[in-house]
C-alpha cells in the first residue's frame, strides 16, 4: 500500500459507486462491527512490528451494491489507518463476482495520506469453495499488484498470496492456513511460500483474531 501515488480518477470512482449504493436507502442494509488481532496481518507480512492490533468497520448494502469504512489503530510505519470503499458483488449458481475500490489513509503518518493518494481496483472471482482475488493499482502504471488462490473446506481454509511489480515486495509469497472456531474467533498461520532477500520476514506468524458485531 505504501507504493502508490495520489491520483485523482480513484477518488471520483469511489464516491461515484458509494453515491450508486447509497441510493437505493429504502431498501439498505446497515452491518458494523468492532475486533482485534495480535498483529497486524497484511498480505504475509507483520506490519505492526509485533503490535496488536485492533479496528471497526461500518458497511451499507443494497442489491449488490455496497459501501463503507474500515478503520484501525494502524501499522508501525503509517500509524493510524482508515479506508474508504465501494463495490458491487453478485452470484450465479455456483459462480461468483466481486468489484470494488479500495481508498487507503493515514492521516498521522508523517507524510500524511488522505483519500485518493492510495487507491486499488480488488477483482474477486469464485466457484464453489475455491476463489482468486486480483489486487491492482488504479494509477495503471503497473508497479505493484496481488493475487490470491483461496479454497474454504467447512471451517478450515488455505490461501496462496504472492507480490508483483518493481517494488520491494515483488516476488514474495506466503500460505495462509486458516480455521474459524466460530463467527467470532479465527486463528491464521502464515507460511513463508518464497522470500524477498532484504525484508527479513522468513519466519511463520500464527494470528488470533476477534470480532464482534454492532447491533
Amino acid at each position: 500500500m505504501k507504493m502508490k501515488q495520489s491520483i485523482l480518477a480513484g477518488a471520483v470512482a469511489i464516491s461515484a459507486m458509494a453515491s450508486a449504493a447509497l441510493a437505493p436507502v429504502a431498501n439498505a442494509e446497515v452491518s458494523a462491527s468492532v475486533g482485534a488481532a495480535n498483529m497486524y496481518y497484511w498480505r504475509g507480512y507483520d506490519l505492526g512490528n509485533g503490535d496488536a492490533a485492533v479496528w471497526g468497520d461500518i458497511n451499507v448494502s443494497a442489491n449488490g451494491l455496497y459501501a463503507g469504512m474500515w478503520a484501525s489503530s494502524g501499522d508501525a510505519t503509517n500509524g493510524t489507518e482508515y479506508d474508504l470503499y465501494a463495490g458491487y458483488g453478485t452470484s450465479v449458481g455456483d459462480f461468483s463476482v466481486d468489484f470494488s475500490v479500495w481508498s487507503y489513509s493515514y492521516p498521522s503518518a508523517a507524510d500524511p495520506l488522505a483519500p485518493g493518494d492510495l487507491v486499488e481496483g480488488i477483482i474477486g472471482l469464485g466457484y464453489g469453495p475455491v476463489s482468486f482475488t486480483h489486487y491492482f493499482d488504479l494509477e495503471g502504471n503497473e508497479d505493484y499488484s496481488y493475487s490470491t488462490l483461496g479454497a474454504a473446506f467447512g471451517d478450515f481454509s488455505v490461501t496462496y498470496g504472492v507480490h508483483d511489480g518493481e517494488n520491494e515486495y515483488d516476488g514474495y509469497a506466503h500460505v495462509d492456513l486458516g480455521y474459524a472456531y466460530n463467527e467470532n474467533l479465527s486463528f491464521t498461520l502464515g507460511l513463508v511460500a518464497d522470500d524477498v532477500d532484504g525484508l527479513n520476514n522468513d519466519e511463520a506468524k500464527f494470528v488470533v483474531g476477534f470480532s464482534i458485531p454492532i447491533e
